[in-house]
């Protein structure tokens, strides 16, 4: 081999060492720096983590601090002024009831439609819950009423036996117009009017389970506060017996009631009046018609007349204003279908057996009652309850039309 040839092979294994040894340095180096990218990269994750969890720690501290606060305003402003109303007002209810002397129930100068939905309901929910005996409670009310409380009272008190219907009418209004329309306090003239019902009877001793202890009992469920289960758990709705000992005038054996009148339910506009002409119509097209509008000006609700349609029957000659309700309802007994505007009696129809159809234009203070009446009905197995909106009636004959 020549000295060339062996210098070069020398040379080249030299450069091959040399290029080795840089490799392997360099990977090292490279490796160190990886190690260390990656250790700068675990120390910043471990940063921002930490920062993380002190902004969620941070985050969840002041929702829970919120959630309390709130939990806390709930307490204030709701659960307590619920647990204090219903004390106040079951101890109010556990004096009335203690002894036994006479009960007072009323007077009751509110709509007819609370009376039968919840009054009457609330004290067969009192007089169960403090186990009153119904030859104590004297009931207070107007329109010869006295079968709606049957089961509760023994004794009835007729208002328009103590006042005229004018006075009686004019009284109320004042007290209405004193900012008093849902007698949620004793004012002047039921005070007056226990004053007279205890010297009517000689009374010397009463106590008085005033509609005020219900009012304030049952308000939040109409102001959308409460649910339902409350309302149910302080009154006892039940079916009421299919007829009634009120003598009647002569009737048809098959025919539709009707009483529909203008109110908050129902604005008194001509395109009302000619939808419920053509829905009392159509029903005396089928059947009799009795109308059950009294004539009288007790209470700020106006009738709608239809005496003019043929089949229509008319009964003011047999009502008077001590007798106009109770008469009423006692035609209701006997009716087969019931046509009202939504409100007032509708509520008790069919808790005696009677189809109804409830008719409205506007349902604004409708919508509690609705849904409180519904569950009582099914509850009960009262008979079937239809609300008719009379904007859908017109869009329905509209559409059938091809409108």
């Amino acid at each position: 081999m020549s000295v060339a040839i062996a210098a070069r092979n020398f040379s080249r294994i030299a450069w091959n060492q040399v290029a080795k040894q840089w490799r392997h340095g360099r990977q090292r180096v490279l490796r160190r720096f990886k190690g260390a990218r990656e250790a700068g990269k675990e120390v910043k994750a471990s940063v921002r983590g930490s920062i993380e969890q002190t902004r969620d720690a941070g985050t969840d501290a002041y929702a829970g601090s919120i959630r309390t606060v709130r939990y806390w305003r709930r307490v204030h402003t709701q659960t307590i002024p619920r647990i204090t109303r219903e004390l106040s007002v079951r101890r109010e209810l556990r004096r009335v009831a203690a002894g036994t002397h006479p009960i007072i129930v009323g007077p009751w100068l509110s709509e007819v439609g609370y009376e039968v939905l919840y009054w009457v309901p609330f004290l067969r929910w009192f007089t169960d819950r403090y186990d009153v005996d119904p030859a104590r409670i004297v009931v207070v009310s107007r329109g010869g009423v006295a079968e709606w409380y049957a089961d509760v009272a023994t004794r009835y008190v007729e208002l328009f036996d103590l006042f005229t219907p004018d006075e009686f009418a004019r009284r109320n209004a004042e007290r209405q117009a004193s900012g008093e329309q849902k007698q949620h306090v004793r004012a002047a003239f039921d005070q007056e009017i226990l004053a007279r019902v205890q010297a009517h009877l000689g009374l010397a001793d009463a106590s008085v389970c005033h509609p005020s202890t219900m009012f304030r009992l049952l308000r939040q469920f109409w102001l959308g506060n409460e649910a339902l289960a409350y309302v149910q758990e302080h009154t006892r709705h039940k079916l009421l017996p299919t007829r009634s000992s009120v003598p009647l005038p002569p009737l048809p054996d098959r025919f539709v009631a009707v009483k529909l009148y203008a109110g908050k339910a129902i604005p008194d506009t001509v395109e009302h009046r000619q939808a419920l002409r053509l829905l009392v119509e159509q029903a005396a097209s089928r059947l009799p018609v009795v109308a059950l509008d009294t004539g009288f000006a007790l209470d700020d609700h106006t009738d709608y007349l239809f005496r003019d349609i043929p089949g229509v029957i008319d009964l003011r000659a047999s009502l008077t204003p001590q007798n106009n309700l109770g008469l009423q309802s006692a035609v209701l007994q006997r009716a087969t279908r019931f046509i009202t505007t939504c409100g007032g009696l509708a509520w008790l129809a069919p808790f005696m057996g009677v189809d109804t159809l409830a008719v409205y234009a506007s349902d604004e203070l409708l919508n509690p009652h609705l849904y409180a009446a519904r569950q009582a009905y099914r509850a009960t197995g009262a008979a079937p309850f239809v609300a008719l909106d009379l904007a859908a009636m017109t869009s329905v004959r509209e559409a059938s039309r091809g409108v």
